[in-house]
């Protein structure tokens, strides 16, 4: 049978990777709100042209992440930690369904990977190696969605993940805990090919990393207001 799983991946377009570099700084809070955002900044920061890094910012500001302002140049738009969570409440729905149509469709085969995936990640934890971490998180996830076999679905699903700053996860309190706990019960689920149940699970899952990420984008923005509060006159 032939593999599901595509034998290369492309590399991204520089100004895909310059907007996904400032989206995640974005999202995680690193870049508040009214924050200015230039070409020249993002190019030197990836070692990339005004260019792309130029391209990049008009696509955020398209996707209402920055603001265009009149001889101020581009700024962080408003967002909310409320904001944060509506994205991963789309994105659960959409990875709640891929995940109930895994479970009805793994193989033995299938349940191994994850299972094999499952433990590279609890060992990651286990030795606090957080960028080891991530990548078998986004693996372990990206197996679910291959095993699914609904590539619209999954492309439906990309449009939403792009929002999340997966490399900033690490720096999230309790993200890895969360991570390994869910997945264990995930797992239970589709190793018993109950969809509902997974479906409820990946749901869950999804909403729980997005509470993380939405407090702690909140403590971030917060923060970073009260450090340009200016203080009581003399």
């Amino acid at each position: 049978m032939a593999s599901r799983r595509p034998s290369t991946r492309a590399r991204p377009q520089l100004s895909d990777e310059a907007s996904g570099y400032v989206r995640g700084m974005i999202m995680s809070g690193e870049l508040p709100p009214g924050t200015a955002v230039r070409a020249e900044t993002i190019g030197a920061a990836l070692g990339i042209s005004t260019t792309p890094a130029r391209e990049a910012l008009q696509a955020l500001r398209v996707e209402g992440f920055l603001e265009l302002v009149p001889r101020r140049g581009f700024q962080v738009a408003v967002l909310t930690g409320q904001d944060v969570r509506d994205l991963f409440t789309v994105q659960a729905l959409i990875a709640g369904e891929l995940a109930a149509r895994a479970a009805v469709a793994a193989t033995p085969e299938d349940l191994a990977e994850l299972e094999a995936l499952h433990h590279e990640l609890i060992a990651a934890s286990a030795r606090g190696n957080l960028e080891l971490l991530e990548e078998k998180n986004h693996a372990f996830h990206r197996e679910i969605n291959l095993i699914a076999g609904a590539p619209k679905i999954i492309w439906a699903l990309g449009l939403m993940t792009r929002y999340v700053p997966r490399k900033f996860y690490s720096s999230i309190p309790g993200w890895p805990e969360a991570t390994a706990n869910d997945h264990a019960q995930l797992l239970t689920d589709i190793r018993s090919h109950d969809a509902q149940a997974t479906r409820v699970a990946m749901q869950a899952h999804v909403e729980h990393a997005g509470e993380l990420l939405a407090a702690h984008f909140d403590e971030r923005t917060s923060a970073a207001a009260l450090d340009v509060t200016p203080g009581p006159p003399d």
